[in-house]
């Protein structure tokens, strides 16, 4: 089991106890320097050719349409990109009430999230985990800890998208936007029962002892789960994302369909529950094409069909430079923070 930063680790779960070799088995610095240069560019690798697969087919799809440019469509990209810091921030803050011992600005919180969101185009967000498992291990923070704070995060982020998503199509269109695609619409309303679940410490504490008791051997400490109320106090800092990226979607929307401000929430609200349903699917890099299909559905019950296709796939065309923009701002942030502590 991982152990706290306080305590020392012969094993490596610390980063400074993980950086000296075993006794007989240490690597030549020129194998290990190249041994991480070859990981780093398989993984720059995939990554930048399932973005570039991405960025291509979206591209093609909305210069069929011969859409005209829009400076809108600029703060969009905007939007959807700020929205990767700011869910930095929040996650940042629950590692720091679960590790008060943990040393990390929000600058490196925000680089972190940063990188583990591009890493998201490696299918069933392996690539996401592992950068903040990686990162944790250097900064001398517990591996497991940071895995209890992404599941945090993903559960924060479904009950952020869901949640309000659904009181507001209710309110605003009725229980029909659902039952006509109960398959699809219905999903992420199933995963609400075991994520509020989950926010409950005993529950989520006794769900989490299960794996580690095979794995670790252990049990997970008690301190390493938040209590009730500041699960819930986190839950609603995570709706503040899903905010600002509906903002970026209606300026979308707006561009493409005559809107009125009577459709901001539930636009903002469709393109929240599309990006949660879109996260369900995990085999899929980024949700492709399960984000647009809940967008269609939803965005046709106030425009036209052919306008609500337009308006889901300018909006992947914009979320995919957004994570170019992601990118661009862990590489600026990276160069801000001291060498021995950028991810």
């Amino acid at each position: 089991m991982a152990i706290t930063p306080s305590q020392s680790s012969p094993s490596g779960e610390h980063g400074a106890d993980s950086s000296a070799p075993a006794p007989g088995r240490k690597k030549p610095p020129a194998t290990k320097k190249a041994l991480r240069w070859v990981v780093t560019i398989l993984v720059v690798g995939a990554v930048g050719w399932l973005f570039s697969r991405s960025l291509i087919d979206n591209w093609e799809a909305v210069r069929a349409k011969d859409i005209g440019f829009s400076w809108e469509w600029v703060l969009a990209t905007l939007a959807f990109a700020l929205a990767v810091p700011v869910t930095g921030v929040a996650w940042g803050r629950i590692l720091r009430w679960l590790d008060r011992d943990a040393q990390f600005s929000h600058r490196e919180a925000i680089a972190v999230q940063c990188l583990s969101w591009v890493l998201k185009y490696i299918p069933g967000q392996v690539g996401s985990v592992a950068n903040k498992v990686i990162w944790a291990g250097k900064k001398g923070i517990s591996r497991t800890l940071v895995v209890i704070t992404f599941l945090y995060e993903n559960i924060f982020l479904q009950l952020a998208s869901i949640v309000p998503a659904a009181v507001i199509l209710l309110i605003s269109i009725g229980p029909e936007v659902f039952g006509s695609n109960a398959s699809l619409m219905l999903a992420p309303l199933l995963v609400l029962i075991p994520a509020i679940v989950l926010l409950y410490p005993p529950a989520f504490r006794a769900l989490m002892s299960i794996p580690a008791k095979k794995v670790l051997k252990q049990e997970i400490p008690r301190e390493y789960f938040l209590s009730a109320p500041r699960a819930a106090l986190s839950s609603l800092e995570f709706i503040l994302p899903r905010v600002v990226n509906g903002v970026g979607f209606v300026l979308i929307a707006h561009t493409v369909s005559d809107i009125t401000p009577a459709h901001w929430l539930p636009f903002g609200a469709a393109y929240a529950l599309a990006g949660a349903i879109g996260i369900l699917a995990i085999l899929v890099p980024s949700g492709l094409g399960v984000r647009e299909a809940v967008i269609v559905i939803v965005l046709s019950q106030y425009v036209p069909v052919p306008e609500a296709v337009i308006i889901s796939l300018l909006a992947r065309l914009l979320a995919t430079i957004g994570d170019a923009l992601v990118a661009l701002i862990y590489l600026i942030t990276r160069r801000t923070l001291p060498k021995e502590t950028r991810p």
